[in-house]
C-alpha cells in the first residue's frame, strides 16, 4: 500500500470525515498490508508515531516530477515572489504574507498566490493583507493551467513555501526543475526534497522567511547560486528512479518479505 502523508492528523479540522477516516480507517489498512511504500522519510516515520507500525514494514521511496515541463527556459526574473499550492492554514500563508510586508523595500515587489482558494482561510488572508495595505501588491491567479506554470515559475525572484507540513513536496521539485531558487521550511520532508540546494527557514520565524527573500531579492550572485544547485538537485529525482525503486519493494514482497 502507498501512503502520502497524515497531514489531517496532524491538523485536523472539527467534525471533518476526513480527520475520521485517517483516525479510524487507514490504521486499520496500514496495519493489514504486507509492506508500506510512502515518499519521504517523514511520512515513514509519521506512520511509525501515529499508528505504531514498526519501521521495518516501511520503506520511503521519493517521488518524482515532469522534468520535460518543468525546466530552465531562460527568461528575465520578474518582481514577484510566488506561492504554489492549495491555501489551508497548515500551508502557513498569514505567516508568508507578514514575512512580505516586513521587507525592507516591500513596495518593489510582488507576492503571488498561485493555486485554488479556501472559503474559510482565504478571505482571512485577503482581511490580512488589507489591513497590511498591501493589496495592490499581492496577487490571487486562483488555479493556473499546468501548461503555463513552468513559465510563471522561471519568472519569479524565489518560491517560497513555508509550510508547516508536507508529506513530500511537488511545488518544490518543480520550481528546482526550473532553476527558480527556493525559500522552504526546515522540517517534515521539505529538507529532504530541497537537500542543500534551498534556503530553508523555520516556518513560524516570520523574521527569517523576511531575511530570505530579501536575500535572495537583493543579492544577484546568491540567486545564481541558488539557481544552479536547484538544476543540479532537481536531476536526482525522477518518475524513472520512482517506478524502479517501487517495483524492487514489491517485487521483493512478492517473492516472500525480506525473511
Amino acid at each position: 500500500v502507498m501512503a502520502h502523508d497524515l497531514i489531517p492528523l496532524r491538523f485536523p479540522k472539527p467534525g471533518s470525515r476526513l480527520t475520521a477516516y485517517f483516525k479510524y480507517y487507514i490504521p486499520q489498512v496500514l496495519n493489514q498490508a504486507e509492506h508500506i511504500i510512502c515518499n519521504s522519510q517523514a511520512t515513514a516515520t509519521d506512520i511509525t508515531d501515529f499508528f505504531q507500525i514498526p519501521s521495518q514494514k516501511i520503506t520511503p521511496i521519493p517521488l518524482g516530477y515532469d522534468s520535460q515541463k518543468f525546466q530552465f527556459l531562460d527568461l528575465p526574473t520578474k518582481n514577484y515572489f510566488l506561492y504554489l499550492g492549495r491555501h489551508d492554514h497548515y500551508k502557513n500563508l498569514h505567516r508568508l504574507i507578514e514575512a512580505f510586508a516586513n521587507l525592507p523595500n516591500f513596495s518593489e515587489y510582488e507576492l503571488w498566490f498561485a493555486g485554488p482558494t479556501d472559503n474559510t482561510y482565504t478571505p482571512t488572508l485577503k482581511t490580512q493583507i488589507k489591513e497590511l495595505e498591501l493589496t495592490k501588491l499581492v496577487k490571487f491567479l486562483d488555479y493556473v493551467p499546468y501548461s503555463e506554470l513552468p513559465k510563471i515559475i522561471n519568472q519569479a525572484i524565489a518560491l517560497v513555501f513555508p509550510s508547516l507540513w508536507e508529506g513530500f513536496g511537488f511545488p518544490v521539485l518543480e520550481a528546482m526543475g526550473c532553476g527558480t531558487p527556493v525559500i522552504t521550511s526546515n522540517i517534515s520532508s521539505l529538507p529532504e526534497v530541497a537537500g542543500d540546494a534551498a534556503i530553508l527557514v523555520n516556518p513560524k520565524n516570520v523574521g527569517e522567511i523576511t531575511d530570505a527573500m530579501n536575500i535572495v531579492a537583493e543579492d544577484r550572485g546568491e540567486r545564481s547560486r541558488l539557481s544552479a544547485l536547484s538544476l543540479a538537485r532537481a536531476k536526482e529525482f525522477s518518475w524513472e528512479k520512482t517506478g524502479l525503486a517501487t517495483r524492487e519493494v514489491i517485487q521483493r514482497w512478492s517473492d516472500g518479505g525480506m525473511e
